[in-house]
């Protein structure tokens, strides 16, 4: 337990992350007992707990139809470009498993990431069934996270204006401080707090410098996403920081 109210679970490997993820991700469905909204993140952390997903016992146990799937962010490209996040994602599960109705991408198809930002935007709010975020009503159940190489967590970058955002639900980012530098569209810091869990998954020795700054410099973006209620750093060992293992 760390004393700021982040929770770091240490795992052996990236395989054990992923069973992990995807048992805190089925607990979260089960303790719901009507609807559930899980909001999914790209990168390489969450692969294997999608092709998880798709897999028994994990696939017999989720009650698709009551499950919504959203995005944290997507790069503003067409689903099927080896670069979409929400794409990756169905093609790892979601075509496979989940009503059509029930996965809801960015749109990609907007005319540009803020026209796709504000679509998406509205999108939530009729799902929410309110213009405001309520402290006491989480958007989500459950929000994915990952850790890039400079800090950033969805596509909310250092030095950003969008992550001092904090009346818009959904933003547009026209260009990246990172690889791919194409544009995206992500949720901004207060809707991605407007959730009961926040579990970051960080895998692999080449994220244990930038966790490690990350749990110590408060500045960084992906220090700052938190849940109103839990935040939870699920680690394999080969990123956790060093001084974890002292």
């Amino acid at each position: 337990m760390m004393g700021d109210k982040r929770d770091i679970v240490e795992v052996s490997d990236a395989e054990a992350l992923a069973d992990a993820a995807a048992q805190r991700l089925l607990a979260c469905i089960e303790a719901q007992p009507d609807r559930t909204a899980i909001c999914l993140t790209g990168g390489s952390s969450p692969k294997r707990l999608y092709q998880l997903l798709a897999e028994e016992p994990y696939r017999g146990r989720i009650p698709w139809p009551r499950v919504h799937w959203f995005i944290g962010d997507d790069r503003f490209v067409s689903l099927d470009d080896p670069l979409s996040n929400m794409g990756m994602a169905k093609r790892a599960f979601l075509d496979r498993c989940a009503p059509p109705d029930r996965v809801h991408p960015m749109p990609v198809d907007a005319a540009t990431p803020e026209a796709g930002a504000e679509r998406y935007a509205a999108a939530l709010k009729t799902f929410y069934g309110a213009d405001h975020l309520n402290p006491a009503k989480p958007l989500f159940d459950l929000v994915l996270m990952g850790i890039g190489p400079d800090g950033h967590t969805a596509s909310l970058f250092p030095g950003y204006p969008a992550i001092e955002e904090t009346s818009r639900w959904v933003v547009g980012v026209e260009q990246a401080h990172v690889a791919p530098f194409v544009p995206r569209i992500t949720l901004t810091l207060p809707t991605l707090a407007a959730c009961d869990e926040m579990l970051f998954l960080v895998s692999g020795h080449d994220k244990r410098a930038i966790l490690t700054r990350v749990l110590e410099d408060p500045t960084l973006p992906a220090a700052r996403a938190r849940s109103r209620n839990k935040t939870t750093f699920l680690v394999d060992a080969a990123a956790m920081p060093e001084r974890k293992h002292a």
